[in-house]
């Protein structure tokens, strides 16, 4: 896809992160972008929604509007929610909470642009999954949730695989957003316990995850679908030992 070949993408969980670097690579690139987020950003490169997608109803609403009013070419399933806990301290009530967060807007999101996708004969689809979905403490109910994402991306692949719509899924390693940096300070145990695993000893940046989405949206990835690419600073094929 070029400047002259301008489609209109949906991101969710668009106004910081990863979301935002995508929104801002694509734009650069002469795309029209739309993102949904529980809060405004000024700074956002296209029309930015302000929309709780913990409401599924509020959240259904919205996706109804937005594909009436935007033709759109793809959607990037990037909105997300963390609540760490061990596995003796599970509640039935945040799990719950964090399964609807990461899988109900993706799902109801996916439908509603959907049937535009097909009559076009041209879509993309891509899931934000996690590094966690190969063990993590501390992520029950997270990791389960990001698994399920490659999930979808595999079954969605298989039923569209012929209308010219591909899906596919990114799953980032440790990235260093301004939410990761509150959570793990430079010198912070934290930050040491992330690095240890990582066998290039830093941290991912937003826009090297949104460079690997941006590819697997473009015309260069079309022979691709069903695949979960890791970006991860080579994390999820575990640490060399000397």
């Amino acid at each position: 896809m070029g400047v002259n070949d301008e489609k209109t993408f949906l991101i969710t969980g668009a106004s910081k992160g990863i979301g935002l670097a995508l929104a801002h690579r694509l734009a650069a690139a002469g795309h029209q972008v739309v993102g949904l987020a529980r809060s405004a950003n000024d700074g956002f490169p296209g029309t930015l929604i302000s929309a709780d997608l913990a409401d599924a109803k509020q959240t259904h609403q919205t996706f109804e509007q937005l594909s009436q009013r935007f033709s759109f070419d793809g959607i990037v399933n990037n909105v997300g929610l963390v609540k760490p806990q061990r596995l003796g301290e599970v509640d039935v009530t945040s799990f719950e909470d964090v399964m609807r967060v990461n899988l109900f807007p993706a799902i109801q999101g996916t439908q509603s642009i959907l049937t535009g996708m097909k009559a076009r004969g041209w879509g993309r689809i891509v899931n934000i999954s996690s590094l966690t979905v190969l063990g993590s403490i501390e992520r029950t109910a997270y990791a389960a949730a990001k698994a399920a994402m490659i999930s979808f991306t595999r079954n969605w692949a298989l039923e569209l695989a012929q209308t010219g719509i591909t899906v596919n899924a990114v799953a980032p390693g440790p990235t260093e957003t301004a939410l990761f940096r509150a959570n793990n300070p430079p010198g912070s145990v934290g930050e040491e316990r992330y690095l240890s695993s990582v066998p290039m000893k830093r941290f991912g940046q937003p826009d090297e995850i949104a460079a690997t989405i941006a590819f697997l949206m473009s015309d260069d990835a079309a022979f691709m679908t069903g695949q979960t690419l890791f970006v991860d600073g080579g994390a999820s094929i575990g640490k060399l030992i000397f």
